[in-house]
């Protein structure tokens, strides 16, 4: 597949017209027309290896008839990057994986990360363990890309559920591609060719001891990254820009970065670009870094939540 098959020959929104009407206050409204053409395309995908449900209007299908325990074939593997690059996230029910074998199927991808914030496994430096109890609470419910404080982010992620509470503890995704084709023509005009100021310590800052925040910020710089990046892989557009981790929009004023920064970021919540995972132990979420943001919904507290994490490194957004 090439990335003309990812991108439709003409834009949606001008094809379509406009989608969603911005009324008082600020609300957009109206139905957001420009999606039906990636739903009618992820409607048509065939696959030769596995049997895929598609749930979501323009992200997230389920993936069944595969036994992630065992040794895939390099053409299985090619399917399911296939299937990732398409659907943008992907599931897997009923895969008890050990954590040794997560770590072998993420490897299948690329090379893995090591967070440096983030405590992992013992013993499996490349799984960071989530572990959320009655004393640890759950805090990762922000919209966000991971790691886009690092000069090359990460590709994607593949999270197994351990423990699960029984009820709540979802995980939501939403597809930058459908965002960015949602804007307004004015508005990706405003932003075509901006970048963005992308610092770790925006989220991390407190977790590091003051007598080292020098040499930290030493080894993780301040970075750059495009507003709107074009994904490697399908050549799609993408919204790039998440309030966990960007301070501001260069080129700009202050206050014309807040503003576009927090309308950017919005984007992200909304309903009809986003999908809704319910986990159940040992389901397998694996996203695209790149072409999604996701919330991890912490209603579910004092429950206990186990999840780990293999993150696949990525190269520079450009």
């Amino acid at each position: 597949m090439t990335k003309t098959q990812f991108v439709p020959e003409k834009d949606p929104s001008a094809t379509l017209g406009a989608t969603r009407k911005v009324m008082g206050g600020g609300i957009s409204v109206g139905p957001a027309t420009h999606l039906a053409e990636e739903r009618s395309r992820l409607g048509e995908l065939t696959w030769s290896h596995f049997e895929v449900t598609q749930v979501g209007s323009t992200l997230g299908a389920e993936i069944s008839g595969i036994d992630l325990t065992t040794d895939l074939s390099d053409a299985v593997i090619s399917e399911i990057q296939l299937a990732l690059d398409n659907y943008k996230v992907i599931f897997f029910r009923d895969q008890d994986l050990t954590s040794d074998q997560h770590v072998a199927f993420a490897k299948r991808f690329g090379d893995l990360e090591i967070h440096p914030f983030i405590p992992s496994n013992t013993g499996v430096p490349e799984l960071v363990r989530f572990e959320k109890t009655a004393e640890v609470a759950g805090y990762e419910n922000s919209w966000h890309h991971d790691v886009t404080w690092r000069e090359a982010p990460s590709m994607g992620a593949i999270l197994h559920g351990i423990e699960l509470p029984p009820v709540g503890g979802d995980t939501l995704f939403s597809d930058m591609g459908a965002a960015y084709d949602g804007l307004p023509d004015e508005i990706k005009a405003q932003i075509d060719g901006l970048t963005a100021e992308h610092d770790f310590m925006k989220s991390f800052g407190h977790t590091v001891p003051e007598d080292r925040k020098a040499e930290t910020r030493e080894m993780f710089p301040i970075v750059q990254h495009p507003v709107v990046i074009t994904h490697e892989r399908t050549g799609r557009e993408l919204l790039y820009v998440n309030r966990n981790f960007v301070n501001r929009i260069l080129g700009i004023s202050d206050e014309e970065s807040t503003a576009l920064l927090s309308y950017l970021c919005d984007q992200a919540a909304t309903v009809e670009y986003q999908i809704r995972f319910h986990w159940q132990p040992h389901s397998i979420a694996f996203w695209d870094n790149r072409a999604v943001q996701h919330y991890a919904s912490s209603d579910y507290w004092p429950q206990r939540r186990v999840m780990e994490r293999a993150s696949i490194v990525g190269s520079r957004p450009r």
